[in-house]
């Protein structure tokens, strides 16, 4: 029989806990409760809210858990439950990153940082500008949980690690817990420098020289550092956390930081399905991406781009009139910003009206779309080889011509994006997810969306450290609700002509649909129910690298979606048209029921 697990995610603002449990032969999710975060005044003691989030627990699954959890493990006689966790409360694991340049070495580390799960306070580089005065005032400010430094090629130029000692020990930065507490630093850099390393900030600076992380221009090695990163985290950062001494005790795994949970569920998901898939968790303050690209994990933090904390921000960086643009609707831009900024000032207020929820919508849509156009430029390829010129300035510890990378991501190579945070898990239908989606992410060719229904996904993060199986029954039996295919074009011919023939076979009937250009079509095909299914392209359309799709696939609860609009998405230039044409796809997807009042709605404002 599957072994019982509890697991707490102890978030900035709500700490979740879960019981997973055997029901049959399998793990399922039992019971779900979740309780505010005590790691700020007046409480700073993040157990009383793990308690608290058990004691309600208990109450939903009927049993005890609080004694049988809160004390150390292996304590006594042996528990019912292995208990797990995950953390970013405090605002999560903080770091420094220093490199040599900004677009070599400090990249590197700022995605081994980020893939450690933690979150960037400043990437400083010796190119980046920066008198040293300027660069000690930012490292004395910032008050990090942890410093990371690299570069430099194995065998190049030592001196710039001079620059850097320089700085740190001049700043004396304070950790922003424990009084007494001496900064973790890890050292990835140049191997002929760690002397140097070690004999300057030792005294000062509790000292991990790993690997170096860019070894050579072409190489790029992140492992050793995302595992010191972890490791440190344990050891210093949590010891000094406000009642995380006591919590370390609790727990039969280590702790992991909340978003590099995140990244272990979707390897092992990468990995078992065998495809690229990327994911999406849309908070108040920040958004988060995750992708992993042919085995590869990739992370990236939007800390501005929010749907309450900081949907100020995304109206800033998206502009008034790229959020307009997805209304079906006409309104004044001046009281979309209004009511904009009043969730700004009133951040835990709901949608009162269709019109509100259409509006907050369209700012996760915007929000959605520059967290990913950001995580374009963290999730990149290096160079296969690098030039003779680029190789010697950055051995002489020179900026100089830089090789340029590539992108990992494209849209038409992910087999699966997962969306996750309140707008699209709790959206009012599920189809208004897969609209949010279509219109940031416009993913191509063949692909699946689903969402995460109740962010467990650090949860299973974690567990899937010490039970994949387990892990993975219950992230698909009870965690992401999967709304179904999508089939997208690349190119399209003129609006209103057949764009695509999609035929679904399913329990021995073949149905057969025409899908227009500039149309989106909702096939229903039952959650769970398989079919094959044929797409065959017409006129001009073309899909990325193939004439004709054919393939197996399962339903969701949206159906079987075909997104002819072509990529990218064009929107009429006139406003009413534009309404229009958003009623009408909200209609074709089943978001809204718009069409033939889509332009009246905004005449009430």
């Amino acid at each position: 029989m599957p072994p019982a697990y509890v697991i707490t995610d102890v978030g900035s603002t709500t700490t979740k806990a879960l019981l997973i449990g055997p029901e049959g032969k399998e793990a399922r999710l039992i019971g779900r409760a979740e309780a505010p975060t005590t790691v700020e005044k007046p409480f700073e003691d993040v157990t009383v809210g793990v308690r608290s989030a058990l004691r309600k627990l208990a109450e939903i699954v009927g049993c005890e858990l609080v004694s049988e959890v809160c004390r150390k493990a292996g304590e006594g006689a042996r528990r019912q439950y292995r208990y797990l966790s995950t953390s970013s409360a405090g605002g999560g694991l903080q770091i420094l990153v220093y490199g040599l340049t900004k677009s070599v070495t400090a990249d590197s580390a700022r995605r081994a940082a980020l893939g450690g799960g933690a979150i960037l306070l400043d990437v400083m580089a010796t190119d980046d500008g920066r008198q040293g005065f300027v660069k000690m005032d930012a490292v004395r400010s910032c008050r990090p949980d942890m410093v990371l430094i690299a570069g430099g090629l194995d065998g190049g130029n030592t001196q710039y690690v001079l620059e850097v000692c320089d700085v740190l020990n001049a700043a004396k930065p304070s950790p922003r817990f424990g009084s007494g507490f001496r900064i973790p630093v890890i050292y990835a850099g140049n191997k002929d420098a760690a002397d140097t390393v070690r004999d300057t900030l030792s005294d000062l600076y509790d000292l991990t020289v790993v690997d170096n992380l860019r070894p050579a221009l072409h190489r790029e090695v992140l492992g050793p550092a995302r595992r010191a990163i972890h490791e440190l985290f344990m050891s210093h950062v949590m010891q000094q956390a406000p009642g995380y001494g006591e919590l370390i005790t609790w727990v039969d795994e280590d702790i992991l930081p909340t978003p590099a949970a995140v990244g272990c569920i979707m390897e092992l998901v990468a990995d078992r399905q065998g495809m690229n898939i990327l994911g999406i968790d849309i908070g108040g303050a920040t958004t988060d991406v995750f992708s992993v690209i042919n085995g590869t994990f990739f992370r990236s933090v939007s800390a501005n781009l929010g749907m309450s904390y900081s949907s100020g921000n995304v109206l800033v960086e998206a502009g008034l009139e790229n959020i307009v643009r997805w209304l079906s609707f006409n309104v004044s831009p001046y009281r979309v910003a209004d009511r904009i900024l009043t969730k700004l000032i009133h951040p835990t207020t709901l949608p009162a009206s269709q019109e509100d929820l259409q509006i907050e919508q369209a700012l996760a849509t915007e929000a959605i779309r520059l967290a990913f156009s950001q995580h374009k430029e963290v999730a990149v390829l290096l160079p296969k080889d690098a030039s003779f010129t680029t190789s010697r300035y950055f051995a002489e510890g020179r900026a100089g011509t830089q090789d340029k990378v590539s992108e990992a991501v494209d849209v038409s190579e992910i087999g699966l994006f997962i969306g996750s945070g309140g707008v699209l898990s709790h959206a009012p239908r599920r189809n208004q997810a897969a609209l949010m989606l279509l219109n940031a992410l416009q993913p191509e060719g063949r692909t699946f969306l689903a969402v995460d229904s109740v962010f467990m996904m650090p949860h299973l993060g974690v567990l899937s450290s010490v039970d994949p199986e387990a892990a993975l029954n219950v992230l698909e039996r009870d965690c992401l609700v999967p709304l179904g295919p999508v089939i997208a074009p690349a190119v399209v011919g003129t609006p209103g002509q057949p764009a695509v023939s999609v035929s679904l076979t399913a329990k021995g009937e073949r149905v057969t649909a025409l899908v227009n250009s500039g149309d989106i079509r909702v096939i229903p095909l039952p959650q769970g129910e398989k079919a094959k299914v044929e797409v065959e392209p017409l006129g001009q359309t073309r899909f990325k690298g193939m004439r004709r799709l054919e393939f197996d696939s399962t339903g969701g609860t949206v159906g079987v979606i075909v997104d002819a609009r072509g990529r990218p998405i064009r929107l009429p230039e006139d406003a009413d048209e534009r309404a229009q044409a958003n009623a009408k796809w909200a209609t074709q997807i089943g978001a809204y029921d718009l069409v033939g009042d889509a332009a009246k709605a905004g005449d009430r404002e």
